[in-house]
């Protein structure tokens, strides 16, 4: 049975589907073993080729919006590039962080394996910048680390730039990581969640999307739910999940 994605959007130009946790966007070097990529299966879902605008980590579950032609994917690309699309993700992450802030700091770049980097490329520090609000707490009776309890909350996160990993970066900036972070995570809470809640996710979601549709130039707005297995970890936490 031929794999498909949950379409949240479509039209003449572009498409959005609901990526899972777990599902490359494209090809990797580094994931040659890989056969799954959400390019491959939503090209064969809807028999034709399809363009990548933006980027979602392996890990990320949400939406992935998609170009139906190359001129389309140039012109949506420009949007995230110039900061003129705006982004709203949810996260779990460790502690308590303050109920809104600003993370203003930058970050070096990162290069995509598969990207050709000139011999004279910088990674110097870049801006970056990322809002969030907290939107729920939760202090669980478990000593995971030198604690007798541990804290959780529920961020709402709106990165104003783009950088490479930035909200996962910015978290681990501020000493509140995402639960099930590899790379910038702890892995102390990562096996707890894994034990305790069956998690075996990064619990890292794009929700929301708003855009210039590059053909009539209205304001497009895609949102997306959270995905079933993030959303039963909210439940597991005894937060409801937000609409």
């Amino acid at each position: 049975m031929r794999e498909e994605l949950p379409i949240l959007y479509r039209d003449d130009v572009l498409i959005a589907v609901h990526k899972p946790s777990g599902l490359l966007v494209h090809r990797s070097f580094l994931d040659r073993h890989e056969t799954r990529f959400a390019v491959q299966i939503v090209r064969d879902q809807i028999g034709c080729h399809v363009h990548p605008v933006h980027r979602l980590d392996r890990g990320t579950s949400g939406i992935l919006l998609f170009a139906l032609d190359r001129n389309i994917c140039r012109n949506v690309a420009v949007q995230f590039e110039s900061q003129a699309v705006d982004k709203a993700y949810l996260a779990v992450v460790r502690g308590y962080p303050d109920e809104s802030g600003t993370i203003d700091h930058p970050l070096s770049r990162q290069f995509d394996d598969y990207e050709y980097r000139h011999a004279d490329a910088s990674n110097a520090a870049q801006p970056a910048i990322t809002r969030y609000k907290r939107l729920a707490t939760v202090e669980l009776p478990y000593a995971v680390d030198r604690y007798p309890t541990s804290r959780y909350a529920l961020l709402q996160l709106f990165p104003e730039t783009g950088r490479r990993h930035q909200i996962r970066r910015h978290l681990k900036h501020i000493a509140h990581p995402i639960i099930g972070d590899a790379t910038y995570g702890k892995g102390r809470h990562n096996r707890f969640f894994q034990e305790r809640f069956s998690c075996g996710r990064m619990l890292l979601a794009c929700t929301e999307l708003t855009l210039k549709h590059p053909v009539s130039g209205s304001t497009l707005v895609i949102k997306a739910h959270l995905a079933q297995d993030f959303g039963d970890i909210l439940e597991k936490l005894g937060w409801e999940p937000p609409v």
